[in-house]
C-alpha cells in the first residue's frame, strides 16, 4: 500500500506541475477571468481532457492486490485495475468549469479508461460521468458567487469524489469479493493523495490569481501616481520643459534606464543611459520612432540594432516606442529604453501601453484646455473693448461742449483723456489691472464728468490701506460708478453722492458702489447684470458686459449683486484675492 501511495504521489506532483505551467500562461489565466462564457467552457474541456487522458496512461496497474506494472500503460492485462489520478482532473474540472465541464471531462476520461481495458472498465465510465457531474454542481456554487473553491473545499471534494469511485466499485462489480479486496487496497492512497492534489490545484490557481491581482493593483498605484505626477507637465502642452520634467518622473518611476519624448519632428526630452548622443532638440533619426510615428502602432525590439542607433558604444539594448496621440492623431512618442534587455517583459508593456493612453489624453485635454482658455481671453478682450467706444463717445462730448466755454479747461481735459486712454491700452491686453490703476481710470472719469456737470455729484472712495496692488478686471469700478451717475439720480441736481468702498474680506477682495439715488424697480432689478437693461441714457449693455467678464475670470461667487431701495442702491461684489507681483 505504501509503494502505491508513493507512485500515486509521483502522478499528482505530474499534474500539479502541468497546472503550474499553464497557470503562467497569459491566456489561460485571462480565461479564467470569464469562466461563464461558452468560449471559455469549450477552451477548459480541451485543456482537462488533455491532463484526464495524461491521468489514465500514467496510471498504475494492479492485478491481484499488487503493483504490476507503473509505466506508461495503453492497454491494460486481462483481469487487471488502474490506479491513477483521473478523478483529480476530473474533480478540478467541475470545480473550476460547472457542471458541462466537469461532465465532458469525466465522458472523455471514462472513455479513454474504458478503451484501455482491464477488470469491468464500464464502471469507470459510469463513476467518471458521477465525478464530474458531483463535482460540477459545486463548482457552479461558487462560479455564481464568482468565486473558486477554497482548499479546504478542495480537499473535501476531492475526498468526496474519490469515495465515489470507491463506492461504485464495489456497488457495479460482478464480483463484491474482488471488488472488495481492491477497493481495500487501494482506497487509503487514492482518497488520500487525490483530495491532497485536487487541494492543491486549486491552491495554485487561487495564489497564482491573487499574484496577479497583486500585481495589477501595484501597476495600477504605479500608472495612478505616474498620471498625477506627470500631468501638470503633459498637460502644459508638447514643450522641452515640460517633457523633460515628465521623462525625468517616468524614468525614476518605471526604473528604466532611459525615457525619450518627442514630437512628429524632433527629440523633446531625453533623460537617462546614452544622453551623451541622444540630445534633446535633435530630430528624429532612427528609423523606428518613424515607423511608430507613421503607423501609430507600438513597437517593442530587444536588440541594439532594432533600435537603430549608430553611435559606436551606445548601452541600448532594448526599447519600447509607444505612440502619443491627440484627437485620433499621432502627435509623438513616448520611448523606453533598457540597457539590459531582459528587462523588456510583458509587465513592462502593458504598463507603457496604459501610459500611453493615459498621457495622449492628458495631451488631448492640455490642448483643449489651452483652447478653452483662448477663447475665454478672447470673449475676456471683446467684452473689454466694448467699453472702450462707450466711454471715449462720452468723453469726446464732454470735452467737446467745454471748448467754447472754457478751452484751457478743454485742453486740460484733453490731455487728462489721451493719458486715461493710454492706460486704457493695458486693460485692452490684459485681463486684470491693479486697483491704483483702475482707480486713476475712475478719477479721470470723475473729472470729466464733474467737467461737464459742475458740482451735480460727489464722490468719497474708501480703499483699505495695503490694498493698492490688487487685481482686478478693467473698469469694474468705472462703469458701476458711470451707471450711478447716468442711472441714479433722474434729474435731480445736488445732494447725489456715491461712495466707493475696497477692502479685504473673508473670501477675497470686497468691492462696493452705493448712491443716495431714486432706487430701482424690482422689474428692471431682477434683469440687471442679466441681459441688456435700455434706457434713455444707453443700450443698457455694460452691467451685462461687465457681469460675463466677472463670471468668465472667477466663477459665479464673483457675480454682481444688486441692492435698491427708495433710498438709493449698492452694487457690489467679491474677487479672489489677487496682488500683483514685483
Amino acid at each position: 500500500m505504501f509503494n502505491l501511495f508513493i507512485l500515486i504521489l509521483e502522478r499528482v506532483g505530474l499534474i500539479i506541475i502541468l497546472a503550474y505551467l499553464l497557470m503562467n500562461v497569459h491566456y489561460f489565466r485571462d480565461e479564467l477571468g470569464e469562466r461563464q462564457r461558452l468560449s471559455t467552457k469549450l477552451t477548459l474541456i480541451v485543456v482537462f481532457g488533455i491532463f484526464a487522458v495524461i491521468s489514465n496512461y500514467t496510471g498504475v496497474e494492479i492485478s491481484q492486490d499488487r503493483i504490476v506494472s507503473d509505466q506508461v500503460l495503453m492497454k491494460l492485462s486481462e483481469g487487471a485495475s488502474l490506479a491513477n489520478t483521473r478523478v483529480l482532473t476530473i474533480g478540478v474540472a467541475g470545480l473550476i468549469g460547472g457542471p458541462l465541464v466537469g461532465t465532458s471531462v469525466g465522458i472523455i476520461s471514462g472513455i479513454i479508461r474504458f478503451f484501455q481495458g482491464g477488470e469491468e472498465a464500464y464502471i469507470y465510465v459510469i463513476s467518471s460521468i458521477l465525478i464530474g457531474l458531483i463535482s460540477g454542481l459545486y463548482g457552479a456554487k461558487t462560479m455564481r458567487k464568482n468565486t473558486y473553491p477554497t482548499i479546504k473545499e478542495g480537499f473535501m471534494i476531492g475526498a468526496i469524489t474519490e469515495g465515489v469511485q470507491m463506492l461504485s466499485i464495489l456497488v457495479l462489480s460482478r464480483d463484491l469479493q474482488a471488488a472488495w479486496d481492491l477497493v481495500t487496497f487501494i482506497a487509503f492512497p487514492m482518497i488520500l493523495v487525490n483530495s491532497m492534489g485536487t487541494g492543491i490545484f486549486l491552491s495554485i490557481i487561487g495564489s497564482t490569481l491573487r499574484q496577479v491581482e497583486q500585481t495589477k493593483a501595484v501597476q495600477t498605484h504605479d500608472v495612478l501616481q505616474l498620471a498625477n505626477r506627470t500631468m501638470p507637465y503633459f498637460r502644459s502642452g508638447m514643450n522641452e520643459a515640460s517633457c523633460t520634467e515628465a521623462a525625468k518622473i517616468i524614468q525614476q518611476l518605471m526604473k528604466v534606464s532611459a525615457v525619450s519624448i518627442t514630437n512628429t519632428d524632433r527629440i523633446l526630452a531625453y533623460v537617462g543611459a546614452a544622453s551623451d548622443h541622444h540630445i534633446a532638440s535633435n530630430e528624429i533619426l532612427t528609423e523606428l520612432s518613424k515607423e511608430v510615428l507613421r503607423t501609430g502602432e507600438i513597437r517593442e525590439v530587444h536588440s541594439h540594432d532594432e533600435i537603430g542607433c549608430n553611435h559606436p558604444g551606445c548601452p541600448l539594448e532594448a526599447a519600447l516606442v509607444i505612440p502619443l496621440k491627440a484627437q485620433g492623431k499621432t502627435i509623438g512618442t513616448l520611448k523606453l529604453y533598457f540597457t539590459d534587455a531582459t528587462k523588456l517583459t510583458f509587465v513592462e508593456r502593458q504598463l507603457a501601453e496604459g501610459l500611453g493612453n493615459i498621457f495622449s489624453s492628458q495631451i488631448e485635454l492640455g490642448e483643449i484646455e489651452l483652447q478653452s482658455k483662448l477663447l475665454q481671453d478672447a470673449e475676456i478682450k471683446s467684452l473689454q473693448a466694448q467699453v472702450n467706444p462707450h466711454f471715449f463717445f462720452n468723453a469726446i462730448n464732454t470735452v467737446s461742449a467745454l471748448i467754447r466755454v472754457d478751452s484751457e479747461k478743454a485742453r486740460r481735459l484733453l490731455i487728462q483723456l489721451s493719458n486715461f486712454f493710454r492706460a486704457n491700452l493695458q486693460g485692452a491686453r490684459t485681463n486684470l489691472i491693479p486697483l491704483m490703476k483702475e482707480l486713476a481710470q475712475v478719477e479721470a472719469y470723475r473729472s470729466l464728468e464733474q467737467a461737464r456737470f459742475p458740482d451735480r455729484y460727489q464722490v468719497d472712495i474708501s480703499v483699505e490701506e495695503g490694498m493698492e496692488e490688487v487685481l482686478l478686471p478693467p473698469f469694474l469700478i468705472q462703469i458701476l460708478l458711470e451707471n450711478a451717475f447716468k442711472h441714479a439720480f433722474g434729474s435731480r441736481k445736488t445732494d447725489n453722492r456715491v461712495w466707493i468702498d475696497v477692502r479685504s474680506s473673508p473670501d477675497g477682495v470686497f468691492i462696493s458702489v452705493r448712491d443716495n439715488g431714486e432706487g430701482i424697480d424690482s422689474e428692471r432689478l431682477e434683469k440687471l447684470g442679466k441681459e441688456a437693461v435700455p434706457s434713455q441714457e444707453g443700450t443698457g449693455s455694460a452691467l451685462e458686459n461687465l457681469n460675463k467678464r466677472l463670471i468668465s475670470l472667477f466663477g459665479e461667487s464673483a457675480k454682481l449683486h444688486f441692492v435698491s431701495s427708495p433710498t438709493g442702491t449698492t452694487v457690489y461684489c467679491t474677487v479672489p484675492y489677487q496682488e500683483r507681483q514685483g
